[in-house]
């Protein structure tokens, strides 16, 4: 983990609820670096994970189908 917050572009999750459960990413970083950033929307100023690129899309993946829905 990590504190640096200086990664442009910050993008907030389309998979982001509305009661303050935000997440961003930081997709130019990404392409550049090979590792995705991810902080938490609320609290720019906070840690960022930094998270392998192909851990990341895999991740995404699940998301879209569901894997982690709790209901």
């Amino acid at each position: 983990m990590t504190t640096d917050s200086a990664t442009p572009a910050w993008v907030k999750s389309s998979y982001s609820g509305n009661g303050g459960t935000c997440v961003e990413w930081a997709p130019g970083h990404a392409a550049t670096t090979g590792a995705v950033p991810v902080r938490d929307s609320k609290n720019p100023g906070g840690p960022v994970l930094t998270v392998p690129a192909a851990a990341f899309a895999s991740f995404v993946t699940g998301v879209k189908a569901g894997e982690f829905d709790t209901v």
